[in-house]
């Protein structure tokens, strides 16, 4: 049984998704985020960086993983599931993961604070944030054209880039010319673990979510 910390955000998204699709008993645990729960000395003992998620593998001396690529790569190797079956595939897989980790959920994450939780509105660092999402997106668009998923078969890496490619409307980026990547994203979504998980635990009203963001950042 693994514990899952985690609430509605892109990064919480990937381990349901992960959890769902390699059929992994797991007990959700909603950490309300607007009430600093993340910050609170018993999380900071599991996460010290206090975000989410976190899991705690309940079979394995409870423990406990954080940092949600690392989280992925470890429920991949206890399954045996969407990691590749030789070192080269795995290396792929591992290549594209590590993309998101450092280049699209970043960029995302300040596009989406700048155009829709800052107080002050600076169109440059908007533009910024939002011009380097549309290349990082169009990144993704050209390894998906010749690739039904970003690494062949579908993988971690989908799992860990879906939740924040598909957000790329609340980021203000119009993807209308990156057919491909809307191809996948429509694929992905009609997995039914993707289609459960994405609403584990369900996403907010988008005016609480602005509320909240704001009260954090």
């Amino acid at each position: 049984m693994i514990d899952l910390y985690t609430a509605a955000t892109p990064n919480g998204y990937k381990i349901t998704i992960a959890l769902e699709e390699m059929v992994i008993a797991y007990n959700l645990i909603n950490v309300d985020l607007m009430a600093g729960e993340q910050k609170t000395p018993d999380f900071l003992k599991m996460n010290p960086n206090g975000r989410i998620p976190v899991i705690v593998d309940r079979n394995n001396d409870d423990f406990v993983i954080f940092e949600s690529g690392a989280i992925l790569i470890y429920l991949a190797e206890m399954s045996g599931k969407f990691y590749g079956s030789s070192p080269k595939q795995r290396t792929q897989i591992l290549q594209w993961l590590m993309f998101q980790m450092s280049a699209v959920g970043p960029m995302m994450g300040q596009a989406n604070v700048f155009f829709r939780y800052f107080p002050e509105k600076i169109d440059a660092v908007i533009d910024r944030y939002q011009n380097e999402s549309k290349r990082l997106l169009s990144i993704l668009n050209g390894q998906l054209k010749d690739n039904e998923y970003l690494v062949g078969d579908y993988s971690i890496a989908d799992m860990a880039t879906w939740p924040w490619a598909k957000i790329h409307a609340w980021s203000g980026v119009d993807i209308s010319d990156l057919e491909h990547l809307q191809r996948w994203l429509d694929l992905v979504y009609q997995r039914p673990a993707v289609n459960k998980a994405s609403s584990l635990p369900p996403p907010g009203d988008p005016e609480d979510i602005v509320k909240s963001a704001k009260a954090i950042i």
